[in-house]
């Protein structure tokens, strides 16, 4: 268990932090009881998603000189966006490598930090291969979207935060994608409240995480089936090795949603608590209102709502 990213590391990633992503507020959402469920509302990061904790913790953390010569990653759009502001923020050149079905509203974002865009097939392959092949024609850096322990500890400040503001916190609900953000959140939970809960949430159309922790190994589903679900952060066909290790260690299940929770839950998140929620992001939320029976009693559930980078279009349906 010696290579599991440790408290100290979540804290050093924390201070490179300091001032650069937001210390997200913890939203009561109404009609919930009293402190019952709380959102921790990381669309609200600069970049409209928590992906910057971790792209920007490990970038800072490079030695300058390979830091200058550039970086490389490959990403469904909110890493990409991550890694576009922190190299903007270092004036240093990002090269992203990004699936063709990406949304728009998150190519544009990429496009404005001023990133080079690479386009590829919507496959896990495609997008490592590519990402891969550049960094060793270039020499750039590669900054993996979440199979990496600098990557889980940037994204593990989330989890510090909640711990240090809700002491008491009895659940976390956290969306699984590759698992970076679990695996941060959950060592860290653990590491300050051991009795916590850290519960992983996912479409029930792209449930590799759950399949893995059936099976004691990482499971992959197909791109076709992935590329069902509306949630287009979550489509990662199998979550990355290390934090396959780290889901093991800490965290207590996994509860998956349907679309149509999804598209209800981005809805009263905007109506009820104020808050836009791409569709990755309402995942945990929407554990907490529609599966709730699933889930461990407690008296205060915490659910991170991890993005807020919807398109327009699609917004304006899940309104109707």
């Amino acid at each position: 268990m010696s290579d599991l990213v440790s408290l100290p590391e979540i804290e050093r990633a924390a201070e490179r932090l300091a001032g650069v992503a937001l210390r997200t507020p913890l939203v009561p959402f109404p009609g919930a009881g009293d402190g019952a469920l709380l959102v921790k509302a990381e669309s609200l990061q600069p970049i409209g998603a928590f992906k910057l904790r971790g792209a920007y913790a490990t970038i800072a953390s490079l030695p300058e000189e390979q830091r200058e010569r550039g970086v490389v990653t490959h990403s469904s759009g909110n890493h990409a966006q991550a890694v576009a502001y922190t190299a903007r923020a270092l004036g240093i050149p990002a090269v992203l490598v990004m699936p063709h079905t990406t949304p728009g509203v998150k190519v544009d974002a990429c496009m404005a930090l001023g990133a080079e865009i690479v386009y590829v097939e919507p496959t896990s392959q495609a997008r490592e291969e590519t990402a891969a092949k550049l960094a060793a024609a270039h020499g750039f850096t590669l900054v993996p979207p979440y199979d990496d322990a600098r990557i889980i500890a940037g994204q593990g400040t989330a989890g510090l935060e909640i711990v240090q503001d809700r002491p008491d916190v009895d659940v976390v609900l956290v969306p699984v994608s590759g698992g970076g953000l679990i695996s941060g959140v959950a060592t860290a939970v653990k590491a300050l409240r051991p009795e916590a809960k850290v519960i992983g949430v996912e479409p029930e159309l792209a449930a590799d995480a759950r399949d893995s922790l059936r099976e004691g190994r990482p499971v992959t589903w197909d791109a076709e089936k992935t590329g069902r679900t509306i949630a287009d952060a979550l489509r990662v066909q199998r979550v990355g090795d290390l934090p396959f290790a780290h889901m093991q260690a800490y965290v207590d299940g996994i509860v998956t949603v349907t679309e149509d929770d999804i598209r209800r839950t981005m809805r009263r998140l905007a109506r009820e608590a104020r808050l836009i929620a791409e569709p990755a992001g309402a995942v945990a939320t929407a554990a907490y209102l529609y599966h709730r029976d699933e889930l461990p009693a407690a008296d205060t559930y915490v659910s991170i709502l991890s993005g807020g980078n919807v398109d327009p279009a699609l917004f304006l349906d899940v309104l109707r």
